[in-house]
């Protein structure tokens, strides 16, 4: 294993702007109240279980249907281009869908491990090697355990404010991420 600190932190940080369980926490707290009790633990191994398969056997998906990774990392920058575009002037292009099982669905997907994480998960493996994405999925599932675990409590700390200035930033860091590899992989292809 060839694991890479730059990369590790690369991937963390790329991953955690685009599940931003940080600004999903009023998505979050509405659904736990709506829905009833979300079960951090069971959301969290969900999400992390179709993440990682995703990056397993989302290449060989792709070659079955005859997609090099670097046009689905042009398609994912665009969807992560359209994502910060979302967070950032707070508009909704992406719809979420309720069922009953609240913990696994819609928060484990689409919420946290949804078509723009999967697709960044591809995006970034065109860049990055195996398991310092692998890394950078296990902190960000400890990070989405803690904050799922503690929604309320951060809900009263960062209040209404904090949360909008949270998803601000993460939105225009994901389009400066979505132009980086939309330029990277157009010039390959």
């Amino acid at each position: 294993m060839d694991f890479n600190l730059q990369q590790i932190a690369s991937a963390t940080m790329i991953l955690f702007a685009v599940i931003d369980v940080l600004g999903a926490i009023p998505i979050v707290i509405d659904l736990s109240n709506r829905l009833g009790e979300i079960h951090a633990r069971k959301a969290t191994l969900v999400s992390g279980s179709i993440m990682i398969g995703f990056l397993f056997l989302g290449d060989s998906i792709l070659k079955l249907i005859g997609i090099d990774i670097h046009s689905f990392a042009i398609a994912g920058a665009i969807i992560i281009f359209i994502i910060g575009i979302e967070m950032v002037l707070g508009i909704r292009i992406f719809k979420e869908e309720t069922t009953a099982s609240v913990s696994v669905v819609p928060v484990a997907f689409p919420l946290i491990a949804g078509t723009g994480t999967l697709t960044t998960l591809l995006s970034i493996r065109a860049e990055f090697k195996l398991e310092n994405i692998i890394a950078g999925i296990l902190i960000n599932l400890v990070f989405v355990y803690l904050v799922l675990k503690n929604t309320k409590y951060l809900e009263k700390l960062l209040g209404p404010g904090g949360i909008v200035i949270l998803r601000k930033v993460f939105g225009v860091t994901l389009l400066a991420i979505a132009i980086k590899l939309f330029m990277t992989n157009l010039r390959v292809i």
